[in-house]
């Protein structure tokens, strides 16, 4: 297999790493990894640098679940962080595409040790019922810190996203776009709860909010 293989997913992560830029919702470092499950779902294509605000498709390699580079080069920075993506893969078999920023603002609620609220209708088009929770810090890539994020997706089963204290957010969906545009709604979020904050904070959702925005779309087709 050359760097030429998988042509088609790479161009999806570009384009997802591309949407990114084009939102502003990246540091300004443009600090990022990201990666997408691969037809055999043994093997994921990883990106192996450090900044994604100029990603080609040949910034990419080749690893198995178990962490082991089959194709390309990896940057030691990018290389670290393996164990962050593959255990989300690892528990969540529904998830073929994995993106780690950090975003500003999400990041100032990682920042702050505090969860993400679910009060931005954006999140309901996500299928996003709670808020989104804090992983606690460990060294970066480090077992202890991989152990952590494990443990927040064992216990909140359903959440697409988890932040990551003291360093920035972690996003997974069915594919790079979708992702991508996760993390564009998380940080509009946390923009807007912040600013809410000067207007008394923002209100909860009613209890049933989830059902009535799913009839909606599905009376309209509509979809985030």
């Amino acid at each position: 297999m050359t760097t030429s293989g998988y042509q088609e997913q790479r161009e999806q992560v570009v384009q997802a790493a591309k949407l990114l830029t084009d939102a502003g919702v990246l540091s300004h470092s443009g600090h990022g990894n990201m990666s997408m499950r691969l037809p055999n779902k043994e093997h994921l294509l990883l990106t192996s640098v450090g900044r994604i605000d100029q990603l080609s498709a040949e910034q990419m390699v080749v690893v198995t679940l178990d962490g082991e580079l089959v194709e390309g080069k990896i940057e030691p920075v990018a290389r670290e962080i393996i164990g962050m993506h593959t255990n989300v893969y690892r528990l969540r078999a529904d998830v073929n595409a994995v993106i780690h920023t950090h975003s500003p603002r999400a990041t100032s609620f990682a920042m702050a040790h505090q969860p993400l609220p679910c009060v931005y209708e954006a999140f309901l088009r996500f299928g996003i019922t709670e808020d989104v929770p804090v992983a606690q810090w460990g060294p970066r890539g480090s077992q202890e810190a991989v152990a952590y994020i494990v443990e927040q997706l064992q216990q909140h089963p359903t959440v697409p996203a988890l932040l990551l204290a003291n360093h920035g957010l972690l996003a997974f969906s069915r594919d790079p776009l979708a992702t991508a545009q996760l993390i564009v709604a998380m940080e509009e979020a946390a923009q807007l709860i912040l600013d809410a904050q000067t207007l008394g904070g923002a209100r909860p959702f009613p209890a049933n909010a989830l059902e009535r925005e799913r009839r909606h779309m599905q009376q309209f087709g509509s979809a985030h």
